[in-house]
C-alpha cells in the first residue's frame, strides 16, 4: 500500500524548489494598517512562560520581550537590555536595562522583574530554563536598571538564552505569590512588547493592538495584528488567495500547495528566520513501556522508516533527513554518526532478535494538519511492513500536550527547536535530570544514561570550541547508538507573504518576534 502511495505522489508532485521574489526592505517605513496573519493551529494559551507550543511562541513573541534579540548570524542585539558586559572569567554577566519601559498595564519594568522572571517563575515553570538556571549561582539587582548574573562556572551558551520564547520577562507585580499555572492573567497576557493583547475569539482570531507606550519611537508601524484561526490548510490557502490574510507563516498551508501560492501575483517567499530554531522532527519513544525498552526493537523501528520518502513526497523536498539528535544548522553538528538509514531487511532481522512479541504500538500523531496525518499513516505502514502492529491515536493540540506530558503513548510525533547550541536546545531532550513528568518539551522519552549526562555537563563548560566539537561528536554517536528517539527530518518552513508587507522576517526567529519592524506599503 505504501509503495502505491509513493508512486501516486511521485506522479503528481514535482520536486520543490524554493524560488520566488523576496520583497525589497528598503524605503521609509509607513505608519498604520492592519496585518492579517494565519495562526496554525490555534494555541492552547499565550502565557509563553508556561506553554512552549510553536503557535504560542509565534503570537506571544510580540506581547512579551526578553533582554536581547538575535540576528540571522545568531549575534545578540539589545532589546530590554541596552548594553551588557561579560567578565573575563565568563562567570559574571551584567545587563544595563532600558529606562522608561513599562508593562502593558502601565507598571514600570525594572530589574526586580528580571530577577523574578529568571530566578522564580521560569526556574519553576519553564522546561528549558530549569536546565539553564542550574548554572546560575545568584542574581543581583544593585539598582532598578542593572541586573547581574553570577554563574557557578563559565557557560558559553548563556548569552544565547535571552529571547522571548525562552526567557520572557514576566510582571512580578502580577505573578508573585500566586499559583502561576492558574493565575487569571494567563488569559490576558501582559508584557512589554510592541503589541498588547486585546481579544481572543476562540476558533476565530486573536487580536493584538499597537502599544502606544512602546519605548521605541515610531514602532510598531502597524496599528493592529489579527492572527486568524482557520481550521484546515485548504481554507488557509483560500484565505490568502482572497486577501483575508497577508502572511502565511511556515507550515500554514500543506507543502504540496506551496508552489501554487508562491507563484501568485504580489507574493514573496523566504526560508529565512529559522536560524536560531533549527527545527528537528522525531518520534518520541516511551522507554517506560515494553517492548520499547529493548534497544533492538528501537533499532528495528529506526531502520524501518523511509525518511527520504517523507521528505520528497510529504514535504516536497523541503528540509533534510536527520542523522541524529542535532540539526545541521546547530553548532557542533556531526554527519558521521552511526548508520540509521532506511533498511527494511535489517529492520526485520533486528526485530526477530528482539523481545517484540506482537504487541500493538500506539502512535500519537501531531495535530498540525494533513501533512502530519499522512506522515503518521506512512510511519504506520513502514512499521507494519517489518511486522510491528501499530494503532494511530488521534488528538487535538491540547490533548497532544496532555498525553505527551503524562507519557500516555508509545510513539509520538514532535518537533523541537535547537536554539543554536546543543547546550541550549539538545541536552534538555536527553539528560536524565530533565526527565520530570509533566512537560511535553523535556526528556519525554525518559532516556537515562549517566555517561551522556556527564558528557553534556562537561561539554557545556568547555572553553575551547574544538574541545566542545569533539565532546559533542562523542555524545551524538552514543545517543544514536542508544536510539532513544526515532529521528525524522530537519524541517523546512518557508514564510509566504504579500510583497507590500515589508520586513516581516528580520531576526533569527522569523515572524515570532518580527512584527515590531513590519510596515505596509500603501498602494500609490
Amino acid at each position: 500500500m505504501l509503495r502505491e502511495l509513493k508512486f501516486a505522489i511521485a506522479a503528481t508532485v514535482a520536486s520543490f524548489v524554493l524560488v520566488g521574489p523576496m520583497a525589497a526592505q528598503d524605503g521609509t517605513p509607513q505608519q498604520g494598517g492592519t496585518l492579517n496573519v494565519v495562526i496554525q493551529p490555534e494555541p492552547p494559551g499565550l502565557m509563553v512562560g508556561l506553554i512552549q507550543n510553536g503557535p504560542t511562541q509565534m503570537v506571544a513573541g510580540d506581547i512579551y520581550e526578553s533582554l536581547l534579540r538575535y540576528d540571522a548570524n545568531l549575534q545578540p542585539t539589545g532589546q530590554l537590555a541596552e548594553s551588557w558586559e561579560i567578565s573575563e572569567d565568563g562567570k559574571t554577566y551584567t545587563f544595563k536595562l532600558r529606562k522608561g519601559v513599562v508593562f502593558h498595564d502601565g507598571k514600570p519594568f525594572t530589574s526586580a522583574d528580571v530577577k523574578f522572571s529568571m530566578d522564580k517563575f521560569l526556574r519553576e515553570s519553564h522546561s528549558r530554563m530549569r536546565t539553564y538556571m542550574q548554572h546560575v549561582e545568584s542574581i543581583e539587582t544593585p539598582d532598578d536598571h542593572t541586573v547581574v548574573f553570577n554563574l557557578k562556572q563559565p557557560f558559553g551558551p548563556f548569552i544565547g538564552i535571552f529571547e522571548p520564547g525562552t526567557a520572557p520577562m514576566i510582571p512580578k507585580h502580577i505573578y508573585e505569590g500566586t499559583d502561576f499555572a492558574n493565575n487569571p492573567a494567563n488569559n490576558t497576557p501582559i508584557g512589554t512588547g510592541p503589541f498588547k493583547f486585546d481579544e481572543w475569539v476562540k476558533g476565530s482570531y486573536i487580536h493584538l493592538v499597537k502599544n502606544p507606550d512602546y519605548y521605541m519611537e515610531g514602532k510598531p508601524h502597524v496599528d493592529e495584528v489579527y492572527y486568524h484561526v482557520i481550521p484546515d490548510a485548504a481554507s488557509r490557502a483560500v484565505a490568502y488567495e482572497t486577501g483575508k490574510v497577508d502572511v502565511l507563516p511556515g507550515g500554514s498551508i500543506e507543502n504540496f500547495d506551496v508552489p501554487r501560492i508562491r507563484d501568485m501575483e504580489n507574493t514573496c517567499i523566504t526560508d529565512k528566520g529559522w536560524e536560531y530554531f533549527g527545527p528537528l522532527s522525531w518520534l518520541w519513544i516511551n522507554l517506560n513501556n515494553k517492548p520499547l525498552d529493548d534497544v533492538k526493537v528501537r533499532q528495528a523501528m529506526m531502520h524501518a522508516l523511509d525518511r527520504e520518502f517523507a521528505k520528497d513526497a510529504l514535504w516536497n523536498g523541503l528540509g533534510k533527513v536527520a542523522t541524529g539528535p542535532l540539526s545541521s544548522s546547530t553548532r557542533f553538528y556531526s554527519d558521521s554518526t552511526p548508520d540509521i538509514s532506511y533498511d527494511p531487511e535489517k529492520a526485520k532481522k533486528l526485530l526477530s532478535e528482539s523481545s517484540y512479541n506482537g504487541e500493538t504500538i500506539r502512535l500519537l500523531g501531531l495535530p498540525y494538519g494533513e501533512t502530519w496525518q499522512r506522515w503518521a499513516e506512512a510511519v504506520k505502514q513502514n512499521l507494519t511492513e517489518i511486522g510491528i502492529k501499530v494503532e494511530i491515536v488521534p488528538s487535538d493540540v491540547a490533548g497532544w500536550n496532555q498525553k505527551v506530558s503524562d507519557r500516555d503513548f508509545d510513539l509520538a510525533f514532535t518537533y523541537l527547536y535547537q536554539y543554536g547550541d546543543p547546550a541550549l536546545g539538545v541536552s534538555r531532550t536527553y539528560m536524565s535530570t530533565n526527565a520530570k513528568v509533566g512537560s511535553p518539551w523535556n526528556n519525554v522519552a525518559n532516556y537515562q544514561n549517566p555517561e551522556v549526562d556527564k558528557m553534556f555537563d562537561e561539554a557545556a563548560l568547555m572553553a575551547s570550541p574544538d574541545d566542545r566539537a569533539a565532546a559533542y561528536k562523542t555524545i551524538q554517536d552514543q545517543i544514536v547508538s542508544d536510539v532513544p528517539n526515532l529521528w525524522l527530518l530537519e524541517l523546512g518552513f518557508p514564510t509566504i507573504y504579500r510583497c507590500n508587507i515589508k520586513n516581516p522576517v528580520n531576526t533569527a526567529f522569523g515572524v515570532n518576534d518580527g512584527f515590531r519592524d513590519v510596515w505596509i506599503e500603501k498602494a500609490k
